[in-house]
């Protein structure tokens, strides 16, 4: 199998760089010859499309990535291949790439509801929340019980400020999977944000006891109790949650997975305490790695 599978080789595979042998005039090349080529050239390309999903099966994306972008000049009016190397520029970071391609693969299937809800999530990172809503809106028409898009129509809400419509988001999510703890988690975070702090413990409470390794809804508690006056058992519950995740101890990341503004700023005042400052300088390195977004 090639590695690196250029235009150039394809076009030595089907024997057509003997360049010598064509007629001089174009028109002597009959139409059913190339006929024949576009079809040799249409199942590379759906080999290639093939070959890149299995490697993208198994995260090898490097690999995965020069196959589809071949497969795409090869079989263009193909959607599958214009979703697959949109998804693949999207895991490797090149979120404007992987919007061109999915808008591709939009304009020639404008049902496929992966695609859909992929702009969406592109759209929210790139922090264009108008435009998450508005694609994540058109999949969900087309297929309404989907938690991680529901989960994530909520948080492009939760970003406008449109809390009531978050905050409705979350709960389809949470009908559709009960045991999904960020959803009912973010609902504590727009709690927050209005003022209503018992109602966000409660929140985080229901969040944590879904999830016994889950370190942000405990971070949360930690603060709001602190907050409240209940500095000792905020600080105790504070220490556990950094040593379950010490990403959390980082206000970067805690921006980074939507608090607000109320929750950074006494988040901030929490974490700068010499006790959590040493309890931190503890558990720092040990942190695992598990990907924090909304499936």
């Amino acid at each position: 199998m090639l590695k690196h599978l250029t235009f150039v080789s394809v076009v030595a595979l089907l024997g057509l760089g003997s360049w010598g042998q064509l007629p001089v005039k174009a028109q002597a090349l009959t139409p059913h010859v190339l006929q024949i080529e576009t079809k040799q050239l249409e199942g590379i390309g759906a080999t290639l499309l093939q070959e890149s999903l299995q490697l993208a099966q198994l995260q090898q994306y490097d690999l995965a990535l020069p196959r589809v972008a071949l497969a795409s000049q090869l079989i263009p009016q193909n959607p599958e291949v214009w979703s697959l190397l949109g998804g693949l520029y999207l895991q490797t970071n090149e979120t404007d790439r992987g919007i061109e391609a999915l808008l591709r693969s939009h304009q020639l299937d404008a049902k496929n509801t992966s695609v859909l809800f992929a702009l969406g999530s592109a759209y929210f990172q790139k922090g264009l929340y108008n435009r998450s809503v508005d694609y994540l809106t058109k999949g969900l028409a087309i297929k309404p019980d989907v938690p991680g898009a529901l989960f994530d129509l909520g948080n492009a809400y939760l970003m406008l400020r449109r809390y009531d419509e978050a905050v409705t988001q979350y709960r389809k999510a949470m009908v559709q999977d009960p045991k999904f703890w960020p959803a009912i988690n973010n609902i504590g975070l727009v709690e927050y944000e209005r003022g209503q702090l018992d109602a966000a413990v409660r929140s985080w409470r229901k969040a944590a006891d879904l999830d016994p390794k889950a370190a942000e809804p405990r971070l949360a508690i930690a603060v709001a109790l602190y907050k409240k006056g209940d500095r000792e058992q905020g600080l105790a519950l504070g220490e556990a949650a950094v040593e379950l995740d010490s990403r959390y101890a980082e206000l970067k990341f805690l921006k980074d997975n939507l608090w607000g503004d109320r929750l950074m700023q006494d988040a901030k005042v929490f974490l700068e305490t010499p006790r959590m400052k040493a309890s931190i300088a503890q558990t720092r390195g040990n942190a695992p790695t598990r990907n924090r977004a909304a499936e």
